[in-house]
């Protein structure tokens, strides 16, 4: 299918995993798509990947979390393709060694640093591309959020704090831009199998999961990419789960991979 001929898709955190098969995904049906990563490297790998299958592309190298290159970046992105017409805003710290800490052991600069990609990046991205499309009266925004957001991990405060505001921010988004046709929604993935594990390890990790088994990114476009079609047209403030039925079942202890054995250890004080 061609659904989004003539039309500009902005994908951050495009660079592998969940947002490069969204925009492998967007270009395949006919948009231009803006490939946003941090990393110069990984979003030049994925346009190369979408020009090689005959899409257009343009990679987009900016951290989400700073405002003036989210401005820049998109005012490049417009220059290319024209003005923005579905966002999807994918991308987050997802890096054990860097979110992963015991609220015991947290700090201001970690809470900063995840907050600032995970929740502030994705109300910037936003805010830069909401005003042109509520003045043409069309447009979709779509976060990419976490089952952290409803059903708390293991030494992930920040992050799970930073998902469970953007499932705040798609809803208070969706009410003031509907006015405007601008639609907002949020994905929620569940255990995508996004790096390189072995079968093993692969199949132990998926037996926790209904279905029987870890998702793959291709699993998540295919949801994200409906959510930006006309046939989502009377959608806006939803959250999709798409997580193999983890979050409509009791969860499993062996779903977090924190054990309590590893929480710092806090002397009792004496009565």
């Amino acid at each position: 299918m061609r659904r989004f001929e003539n039309t500009c898709v902005l994908v951050t955190g495009a660079g592998a995993g969940i947002g490069r098969a969204v925009a492998e995904r967007f270009a395949r049906e006919g948009a231009r798509v803006g490939v946003n990563d941090v990393n110069a490297d990984t979003a030049a790998s994925t346009v190369a990947a979408i020009e090689h299958a005959g899409g257009e592309a343009v990679a987009l190298p900016f951290d989400v979390g700073d405002p003036q290159a989210v401005e820049l970046g998109i005012a490049a992105l417009v220059t290319r393709f024209g003005p923005v017409d579905v966002l999807v805003n994918n991308a987050g710290l997802t890096d054990f060694a860097i979110i992963s800490r015991h609220f015991l052991e947290g700090d201001l600069d970690w809470w900063d640093r995840v907050l600032r990609v995970n929740l502030t990046g994705t109300f910037l991205c936003s805010k830069a591309v909401a005003l042109s499309m509520a003045r043409r009266r069309r447009g979709s925004i779509i976060h990419i959020s976490s089952g952290g957001a409803s059903h708390a991990h293991r030494s992930l405060a920040a992050y799970d704090a930073s998902k469970g505001g953007i499932e705040a921010l798609t809803r208070a988004m969706a009410l003031d831009l509907a006015p405007y046709g601008v639609r907002v929604n949020a994905v929620v993935p569940g255990l995508i199998r996004t790096y390189e594990i072995s079968e093993e390890l692969a199949a132990e990790r998926g037996g926790v999961v209904p279905l029987g088994r870890l998702g793959t990114a291709d699993e998540l476009a295919g949801p994200v990419v409906f959510l930006a079609t006309d046939d989502a047209r009377y959608m806006t403030g939803s959250v999709v789960r798409v997580d193999g039925g983890v979050l409509a079942q009791q969860r499993s202890a062996n779903v977090d991979v924190v054990p309590p054995s590893s929480f710092p250890h806090v002397p009792m004080a004496d009565s």
